[in-house]
């Protein structure tokens, strides 16, 4: 879910303008070779049977920031091994532009790619622009499935957690043995570790200020714990106007342990200072004990720390030991990927669809997937065990019941933007919990 930084933001948009261009020149050469000029858009009956006789070029629109594309691009070129005719081109967005914003830009100028990688809560705003891929051979193999209207719309690219990240060695240092997350159950009890880790002399914690972590995944602890846990009745009650944020107890709880963290910041003099990669830095290098972000920024963590060992603790919503919250973290299939059948000729949709099967059951494709990429395959075949700490974690989570569903793949592309921005002003006091309230109240009231 990393989004780029903002120095490389201007080079991205111009490198961007310039891939869009030869894109658009791709798809247009590809689809000539298939399709008389002024034809409907090729059908979604594409096979995953890419042709062996011709070159076929297709791109990938990949949305999880630069450790991940680098990674996408090294695979591209694995997969172009055992499939000499088809060429994988990987483009990525900057900072400040969300996935549905790149994708609508790419397909109102003609040249979307042919697999589009997008947070889950956005898929279903292009399910008409989507292949069916519902007969592919992984579908069978998903760990859950994953529907729209009935049909598999999208491939499920990772399944991955978020929470609060701790240095273990910090905080068996601070506890004085080993460490047991269990014993945070509770906004005073995460208070009291912090204070035994301040103690320590050592910061107790370093909240990053981006908006899509603030925006996107703390905030949407409030959705994701209601009481019924049922994420979409409750935001369609927002958006009808008939739930009153201010009064929720879920939010009001989590507000109340993000004023402790405020409290304990290690920044909390210049908060919005704190980038991503200053975040998973203090942490990796003990200057800091935790941080709250999700299981992809552990190749963050090595650059700074190759040997760490590192886990998830849950946020507290309430004072309640016993409430399910307390003793869980999100988990989800978050990115995932369409095949867009609109602008692609059928040999591209078909090569898309074959890069996809090749990272499923291809030995390279899941050494790409969970070795090198660290992600948590969505996959029961794929028998290869995450070797990262963090991901140890999240699947340790998931098979002892202790998750609550990855809210950020409910609310809509724009949120992390709006609402983060409305979470950084809380962050720095410039508006109190009634006004971060009232934005939400309205931000949902908008909602189409």
């Amino acid at each position: 879910m990393k989004k780029f930084n903002r120095a490389a933001s201007l080079v991205l948009m111009l490198v961007l303008a310039i891939v869009v261009s030869a894109c658009g020149n791709n798809n247009n050469e590809n689809q000539a070779s298939s399709a008389p000029a002024g034809s409907a858009p090729a059908s979604s009956a594409a096979s995953s049977e890419a042709p062996a006789d011709k070159p076929v070029k297709i791109t990938f629109m990949n949305t999880k920031g630069a450790d991940v594309q680098k990674l996408i691009e090294a695979a591209a070129g694995e997969f172009k091994k055992a499939n000499p005719n088809i060429t994988v081109e990987v483009i990525s967005t900057g900072d400040g532009q969300s996935p549905v914003e790149m994708a609508s830009t790419l397909y109102a100028s003609g040249t979307a790619p042919a697999l589009i990688m997008l947070d889950a809560g956005d898929i279903a705003k292009f399910k008409d622009k989507a292949a069916d891929l519902s007969g592919e051979k992984w579908v069978a193999d998903m760990a859950q499935p994953n529907q729209i209207d009935g049909k598999t719309l999208a491939f499920p690219f990772a399944v991955e957690g978020y929470g609060f990240i701790y240095n273990k060695a910090v905080l068996d240092k601070a506890v004085g043995g080993t460490f047991d997350p269990a014993t945070v159950n509770s906004t005073s009890a995460l208070e009291e570790l912090f204070m035994k880790v301040e103690a320590s002399g050592v910061a107790p914690l370093s909240i990053g200020s981006m908006d899509w972590s603030l925006g996107n995944h703390f905030l949407a602890i409030a959705y994701a714990t209601q009481p019924d846990g049922d994420v979409n009745k409750y935001l369609d009650s927002l958006k009808a106007g008939s739930e009153k944020v201010a009064d929720n107890a879920a939010f009001n709880g989590l507000m109340d342990t993000f004023e402790v963290m405020k409290k304990y910041n290690k920044a909390k003099n210049d908060p919005l200072a704190v980038t991503y990669e200053q975040s998973a830095a203090v942490v990796a290098k003990g200057e800091a004990a935790i941080t709250f972000n999700g299981n992809w920024m552990f190749p963050e963590l090595q650059k700074s720390n190759a040997t760490g060992e590192f886990g998830f603790l849950p946020v507290p919503v309430s004072n309640n030991a016993g409430d399910k919250a307390n003793s869980a973290i999100a988990i989800g299939a978050t990115k995932q990927i369409i095949v867009d059948q609109t602008q692609n000729s059928e040999d591209q949709q078909a090569a898309a669809k074959k890069f996809l099967e090749w990272i499923v059951y291809d030995q390279a494709g899941q050494d790409f997937l969970v070795n090198k990429a660290s992600i948590i395959p969505a996959f029961k075949n794929i028998q290869l065990e995450p070797k990262d700490s963090l991901a140890k974690a999240i699947k340790a989570y998931n098979n002892a019941g202790k998750s609550i569903p990855f809210a950020g793949n409910y609310v809509p592309g724009d949120h992390w933007k709006i609402l983060g921005a409305s979470m950084q002003k809380y962050l720095v006091n410039k508006t109190d919990r009634a006004g971060l309230a009232a934005d939400i109240q309205d931000y949902w009231k908008n909602v189409k």
